[in-house]
């Protein structure tokens, strides 16, 4: 192995992380495998990009709801009991889902349902899983290169998840790609349970919930690294990273094409994606994060600019690696600036911020796109999305050069100390 390879999973040195790892691969596979099902059957079942942004918009608001308090929890207690728990419930879920199709006596409704209790779920599953990642490396300088492989992991399942789905859906039907999620489940809890971690020691002051928000809070207001960076996930979830839920709608309408259409399409934004997360892996200490996702945003924007109205297929799948590229990228240094950023008794609190303005934004950006889809087209909507893609980062721009220019600045004065310290 190389050292440059060395240098890109230089995460996996640490057992707890690598078993995270696999265990989590198998189960983000098995969740984009229900998640394209549930999306193709909603829209096979009503043709209603509406219905669409609904599905969505169940999945995720009791995560906004919830968030917050889950954020709490995830600081007062064991993260990796409550990981534990909510992959079951998860799990569960999933078996439901299967048992209510197979039955063929389902309905739309009945599969909202099942998705507002995966949203409640997902509120204190976020919260705990992206803080239990620092107790897993035992070496925090990895962390970057950890967050960076979590979303190469998730960007890989989305790349197969879609893809599967759609062949499954075609011979199989929805049911077994419900259950096939059911039992991916039980990868990560293996993995899991398989784990050596240190004893748990639970904090001696537990304060009133209230007090935790409030402290939550005026640590956010106080702490501007992290509060813009939480504002710009809030308006691109309501603006712009809704665009997944007009897939099935392109698949269908645009290119005349089947369930296998729309696994092409999530499957080539996969693609992109894991192309982002590598990129990443592979960045060098010290890099600024906030003029790569400057850059990240500019090329999200093009691309989904470049691929609504593209009505060549092949072509149209390039543009969709350019938009995956420019998402994951995005997505992923939000959150590694927030983790590394944000002092370990916030942590999960801050997690829930982002789970807050992410899960509270993309279900109502859901329902703004799949109402704006049914009046101007599919096509125009994504056009839009892109535009505000660019025109969002361009705003946050004069807020990230100052941050840029004062990290330059700090750099400067530490080099020249030094050169002072060494002449003395």
């Amino acid at each position: 192995m190389t050292n440059k390879t060395k240098h890109t999973f230089r995460a996996f040195r640490n057992r707890n992380y690598s078993l995270f790892f696999a265990g989590q691969s198998i189960s983000q596979i098995g969740t984009w495998i229900q998640r394209t099902a549930i999306s193709w059957v909603i829209y096979t079942i009503t043709h209603s990009a509406f219905m669409l942004g609904l599905s969505v918009f169940a999945s995720q608001f009791p995560s906004f709801l919830l968030s917050l308090y889950g954020g709490i929890v995830s600081d007062r207690y064991n993260r990796y009991k409550i990981l534990l728990f909510t992959q079951t419930a998860s799990m569960l879920q999933a078996v439901l889902l299967a048992m209510l199709v197979f039955t063929k006596h389902y309905t739309v409704w009945q599969i909202l349902t099942l998705n507002i209790i995966l949203g409640i779920i997902n509120a204190f599953d976020v919260p705990a899983r992206q803080p239990l990642v620092h107790e897993l490396i035992s070496d925090k300088e990895d962390l970057p290169n950890a967050f960076a492989l979590n979303s190469a992991m998730v960007n890989l399942a989305r790349l197969l998840g879609p893809a599967l789905s759609g062949m499954v859906l075609q011979k199989f039907g929805a049911g077994i790609c419900f259950a096939l999620n059911a039992v991916s489940f039980m990868a990560v809890i293996t993995s899991l349970i398989l784990m050596k971690l240190p004893k748990y020691y639970p904090t001696s002051i537990r304060k009133k919930t209230s007090s935790e928000l409030a402290e939550g809070f005026r640590y956010l207001k106080n702490t501007p690294a992290i509060r813009n960076i939480i504002l710009l996930l809030a308006l691109l979830g309501l603006f712009v990273l809704s665009f997944d839920t007009l897939l099935p709608v392109f698949a269908k309408t645009v290119f005349k094409g089947d369930a296998a259409t729309y696994g092409y399409i999530s499957g080539y934004m996969g693609l992109g994606a894991i192309a982002a997360t590598l990129f990443l892996a592979s960045l060098k200490k010290g890099a600024d994060l906030k003029i790569i996702i400057i850059f990240s945003s500019v090329v999200l924007g093009v691309g989904l600019i470049l691929f609504s109205h593209i009505s060549y297929f092949p072509l149209a799948m390039f543009f969709a690696v350019i938009s995956g590229f420019g998402a994951m990228a995005q997505n992923t240094l939000c959150i590694t600036i927030i983790q590394v950023e944000s002092s370990p008794a916030m942590r999960g609190r801050m997690m829930s911020y982002v789970a807050f303005a992410y899960f509270g934004m993309l279900p109502l950006g859901s329902l703004l796109i799949g109402s704006v889809s049914q009046k101007i087209g599919a096509p125009n909507a994504l056009l839009c999305q892109g535009i505000f893609s660019l025109a969002i980062i361009a705003v946050f721009f004069t807020f990230f050069n100052k941050d840029i220019i004062n990290k330059r600045n700090i750099k400067q004065l530490e080099e020249a100390e030094e050169i002072v310290l060494q002449k003395i």
